[in-house]
């Protein structure tokens, strides 16, 4: 199998990327109304859920093994 054709970016396309990589990030907008009304909505976590949740970070808290860092 032979290897792709190499070509080298035009001048126009160094300055664009240059320009690009000087963006800094910024957050998204604010929520929208729609948003808004659908987390004011949004049921609250009951007994059962906020039990399992705190057991996870419990247990991942306590990881040992490959992956984890000393």
């Amino acid at each position: 199998m032979s290897e792709p054709e190499r070509t080298r970016p035009s001048s126009a396309t160094r300055a664009e990327e240059e320009a690009d990589a000087r963006v800094k990030p910024s957050p998204d907008g604010s929520p929208t109304a729609e948003e808004e009304d659908a987390a004011a909505r949004a049921d609250a976590l009951d007994e059962d859920e906020k039990r399992a949740y705190k057991d996870a970070i419990e247990r991942g808290a306590r990881q040992e093994g490959e992956g984890r860092l000393p």
